[in-house]
C-alpha cells in the first residue's frame, strides 16, 4: 500500500471568536470571519505488514513515540491524548479489513499546539483525511469536519467550538454560522487586490507563551449561562461584528479592519478574566505606538499569536517594535486550500531515484 499523507491548514481568526462555543449558538446563533494561512497540520500513514491491529505513532510536535496494540491501550493520560481520541472513532482494532492492519502514523505542525491558530483542530481534521483516504470513504468538508469535531470535543472533552475544525477542512476566507448542531460555511468572494492589500497590511507576531484554552472557554460558558451582563452583551457584539466586518472586506474597506479589530479586541477581554495579560497588553501598546490600527489575539486568550493591522507605512516600524517588545514576526500568505490528501508510492519513487543515481554515477565516470 503506498503511504498516505495528508495537510490541512492553521487559520486565523478576524471576528465572532467565541460566539461559536455552546450554548451560545444553540440560544442566538454564532458567526466567525477567519481565513486560513500556509502554515499546516500534517500526518502521514503508511502499514506495516507482518503485523496486525495496532498502531505506532510518532509525533514531532511532543517528541513523542508511542505504540497503541490494543484498545485498552487508548486511555488518556496527557500524552498523545488526540490521537488516541482519533484512533478510537476512526478505527477499531481487532476487526477484519483495513482496521486489523497495522499502522505507522508520524505528525507534525508549522506552529505548536495552544498558540492561538488552531493547530489541534488542525491536526484532527488531517488525521481523519488521512484515514478517509486510507478507508476509501467519501465525506465531504461538512462531515470530516464534524467527526473532527467529534473526536476533540466530545470524545476527549476538549472545550471549544466549532470554527477550527470546519477552516481546516474547507479553507479559505469564509463566514461561518453556527446554529446549534448545523454549520453553515460561506466562502467569500473577495477580490484579489483587496485580499493581496489585507496579506501586506497584516503582520502576525507570537507573543509568547500559550494557553490551555478549556479553563478560559469554561469561564466563558459560565459568564453567559450565569447571563453576567458583560459577557452577555460582549458576545452579541462580537457576532455583530463579525458581520461588519465581512461586509467591509466584500465591498473592499480595508482601511476599516483595524478600526473593527481594535474593536472585537476590547470586546473580546470582556468575556471573561485572563483573555489577555500585562506581556500582550504591552506588546499590543507598543505595536499601536508604533503605527498599528488594530489588532488581536488569534485563539481563546492568554497568549500565542498576535494578529495586527498597520498602516501600510508603518508595517515595518510596527514588527521593530513587537521584537523589541519580545514578540516575534512570523511571515505568512494567506491559503485558500483546506485539507489536501495524497498517495506517495514509495516503492516506484525509491526504484526511480535508485536509477537516476545510477545515471548519475555512470555519467561521472
Amino acid at each position: 500500500m503506498p503511504i498516505l499523507r495528508s495537510k490541512a491548514p492553521l487559520r486565523i481568526s478576524f471576528a465572532g471568536g467565541g460566539t461559536d462555543v455552546s450554548p451560545y449558538p444553540e440560544e442566538k446563533g454564532g458567526a466567525v470571519l477567519n481565513c486560513t494561512i500556509d502554515k499546516f497540520a500534517y500526518v502521514t500513514l503508511e502499514t506495516e505488514a507482518g503485523r496486525s491491529g495496532g498502531t505506532d505513532v510518532e509525533s514531532l510536535d511532543f517528541n513523542l513515540k508511542a505504540n497503541f496494540e490494543r484498545p485498552t491501550d487508548l486511555f488518556y493520560n496527557g500524552e498523545l491524548d488526540l490521537v488516541k481520541a482519533a484512533l478510537k472513532i476512526l478505527r477499531t482494532p481487532g476487526t477484519s479489513g483495513p482496521n486489523d492492519e497495522w499502522l505507522r502514523l508520524f505528525l507534525h505542525s508549522d506552529a505548536p499546539p495552544g498558540t492561538g491558530l488552531g493547530t489541534s483542530s488542525a491536526m484532527t481534521v488531517a488525521m481523519v483525511g488521512a484515514f478517509q483516504h486510507y478507508l476509501k470513504e467519501t465525506w465531504t468538508p461538512y462531515e470530516i469536519a464534524e467527526l473532527a469535531y467529534r473526536i476533540e470535543r466530545t470524545e476527549l472533552g476538549v472545550k471549544g467550538g466549532r470554527q477550527d475544525q470546519y477552516s481546516a477542512a474547507f479553507g479559505g476566507f469564509n463566514f461561518i454560522e453556527f446554529h446549534g448542531e448545523r454549520t453553515i460555511v460561506n466562502p467569500l468572494k473577495i477580490r484579489p487586490d483587496v485580499l493581496n492589500e489585507l496579506a501586506y497590511r497584516l503582520l502576525l507576531v507570537f507573543a509568547g507563551g500559550g494557553h490551555y484554552s478549556n479553563e478560559l472557554i469554561e469561564r466563558q460558558q459560565r459568564g453567559y449561562t450565569d447571563r453576567r451582563r458583560e459577557s452577555v452583551d460582549a458576545l452579541d457584539a462580537t457576532k455583530q461584528l463579525a458581520v461588519e466586518m465581512k461586509n467591509e472586506l466584500l465591498r473592499g474597506n480595508i482601511n476599516e479592519m483595524g478600526e473593527l479589530l481594535d474593536e472585537g479586541w476590547q470586546l473580546k477581554k470582556r468575556f471573561t478574566e485572563g483573555i489577555s495579560n500585562p506581556s500582550v497588553d504591552r506588546m499590543y501598546e507598543k505595536a499601536r505606538e508604533a503605527g498599528a490600527l488594530g489588532g488581536k489575539l488569534t485563539g481563546a486568550g492568554g497568549g500565542g499569536y498576535l494578529l495586527l493591522f498597520c498602516d501600510f507605512a508603518k508595517r515595518a516600524d510596527v514588527g521593530r517594535a513587537v521584537e523589541a517588545a519580545g514578540g516575534r514576526v512570523t511571515n505568512f500568505s494567506l491559503e485558500m486550500t483546506g485539507l489536501q490528501t495524497w498517495a506517495v508510492r514509495a516503492e516506484r519513487d525509491s526504484h526511480r531515484l535508485q536509477a537516476a543515481r545510477n545515471a548519475r554515477a555512470t555519467k561521472a565516470l
